[in-house]
C-alpha cells in the first residue's frame, strides 16, 4: 500500500510540474505581445499551435508505439527535457511571431510523451482502481496548466523570462523524478511492433468507441474554455469598468479547481460507474455553455465569478473517467497507443473549436459566440447516452 502510494505521489508530482509547460505562453501572455510586438490574435495562434504540435506528436508516438515497445519512465523523462528545453527558447530576443509558434509547436510535441505516457504509467500500475488514479493525475495536469497563471500573478518583482526559465526548470526536475523513481509497473505488456491494424481493432470495440467519442466531445469545449479564461475575466472587466477582477489570479482558480473535481469525479466513479458520472458532468457542462451569456450579462459580478469557479470543474471533471474507459477497454498490449490515440484526435478537435471562438471574438459587440461550445459536451453526452447495447 505504502508503496502504491509513494509511485501515485511519484507520478501525479511529476505529471503537474511537466504539464506548466503547456500553458507556460499563455501565462505570460501580455508580456509576450508587449516585448514582440504581437497581433491581437496571437492567443488563439499561440495555443492551438502547441495542441497541433502535441497532435503531430501523439500521432508519431502512436504510429511508433514509443510507450509500448520503450520503457515509458524513460519516453517520458526524454520528452519532459526536449520540452523545456524548447520552452526557454521563448525568451530569446530575436523572436518574432513565427519562431514563437514554431518554439510552442515543439513544446506541444513533446508534451505528448509526458500527458498520455504518465496515463499509461498509471494503468501499468493500477490496474484495480484505476478512475481515481487518473483523477488525481489528471488533476495534476490541471493544476500544472494553471501554475503559470499563479507564477504571473505572484511574479510581480519579477520578469516574465522568469516564469518560462521556472517553468522549464521545474519541467525538467519533474521528468528526471518520475525515471528515477517510477521503474515499469507490474502490469506493463510490452508491444512487439507497430501494426496499423491495432488502430482499426481498438475502434472495432464498442465500449472503447463510445468512451472515444465521449471525449471528443468533451475536448471541443475543454481547452477552449481554457485558453478564454483570461478573456472573460477581461471582458467582463470591461463590462463592470469600477471592479478590476485580478485576471491572472481567477484565472488560476477557475483552472486551478478542475483538478479538485477530477479527484472527487474519481472517486464518484468508482462508487458509482464511470460512465455514469462522465455523462452527468458533459450534461452539467454543456448546460453552463448555454446560460453563460445570461450570468456574463445579467448577474450579480460574484454570481459570475462562482458560475466560472463551477464551470471550471465540471468542464474537466469527466477527463480522467473517459481516460480510464478508453484503457479498460484497450488491448493490454497497446494500451498505450491507444490512449495516445484518442489523445490525438481529441485535440485535433480542440483546435477547431479554439480558432473557431479565436475568429469571432474579434468581434466586441457580444460574447453569445461562446454558445458554440455546448456542441461538444451535448454531442459527448448522446454518444454515450445512446451508445448501442
Amino acid at each position: 500500500m505504502k508503496s502504491s502510494r509513494r509511485v501515485l505521489f511519484l507520478i501525479v508530482f511529476a505529471q503537474f510540474l511537466c504539464t506548466s509547460l503547456w500553458f507556460a505562453g499563455n501565462g505570460v501572455m501580455a508580456d509576450l505581445s508587449a516585448a514582440f510586438g504581437l497581433p491581437a490574435a496571437a492567443m488563439g495562434y499561440l495555443t492551438s499551435v502547441v495542441q497541433l504540435g502535441f497532435i503531430s506528436g501523439t500521432l508519431v508516438f502512436a504510429l511508433l508505439s514509443f510507450a509500448d515497445r520503450f520503457s515509458p519512465s524513460k519516453v517520458f523523462m526524454i520528452s519532459a527535457l526536449l520540452g523545456a528545453l524548447v520552452n526557454v527558447g521563448i525568451i530569446w530576443e530575436g523572436n518574432q511571431l513565427g519562431s514563437l509558434l514554431a518554439l510552442r509547436f515543439f513544446t506541444g510535441f513533446f508534451l505528448a510523451g509526458i500527458y498520455p505516457v504518465g496515463m499509461k504509467i498509471a494503468a501499468d500500475y493500477f490496474e484495480k482502481g484505476l478512475g481515481v488514479s487518473l483523477g488525481y493525475l489528471v488533476g495534476a495536469l490541471v493544476l500544472g496548466t494553471a501554475f503559470p497563471h499563479l507564477l504571473k500573478e505572484l511574479s510581480t518583482d519579477y520578469s516574465w523570462q522568469a516564469v518560462i526559465l521556472t517553468t522549464s526548470g521545474l519541467a525538467s526536475f519533474g521528468g528526471v523524478l518520475l525515471f528515477l523513481g517510477v521503474p515499469d509497473g507490474p502490469f506493463r505488456k510490452a508491444g512487439q511492433k507497430v501494426n496499423i491494424q491495432d488502430f482499426q481493432r481498438v475502434f472495432a470495440n464498442k465500449e472503447f468507441r463510445a468512451a472515444a467519442l465521449g471525449y471528443f466531445g468533451h475536448m471541443w469545449e475543454l481547452y477552449a474554455f481554457w485558453a478564454f479564461v483570461p478573456f472573460f475575466i477581461e471582458r467582463f472587466n470591461n463590462y463592470w469598468p469600477d471592479l478590476g477582477f485580478p485576471v491572472s489570479l481567477l484565472s488560476c482558480l477557475v483552472i486551478g479547481l478542475g483538478g479538485l473535481a477530477c479527484i472527487i469525479s474519481g472517486y464518484l466513479g468508482k462508487a458509482l460507474s464511470n460512465k455514469g458520472v462522465a455523462k452527468g458532468a458533459l450534461l452539467l457542462s454543456g448546460i453552463c455553455c448555454l446560460l453563460f451569456p445570461t450570468v456574463f450579462y445579467e448577474a450579480h459580478p460574484v454570481a459570475f465569478l462562482v458560475f466560472l469557479l463551477v464551470w471550471g470543474m465540471l468542464v474537466i471533471a469527466d477527463s480522467p473517467l473517459f481516460s480510464s474507459l478508453v484503457a479498460k477497454n484497450a488491448p493490454a498490449e497497446i494500451k498505450g497507443t491507444a490512449l495516445t490515440l484518442v489523445n490525438c484526435i481529441g485535440f485535433a478537435i480542440s483546435i477547431l473549436s479554439i480558432e473557431l471562438l479565436n475568429a469571432l471574438s474579434t468581434d466586441n459587440s457580444s460574447i453569445y459566440f461562446f454558445l458554440l461550445l455546448a456542441i461538444g459536451p451535448f454531442l459527448g453526452f448522446t454518444f454515450l447516452q445512446f451508445q448501442r447495447k
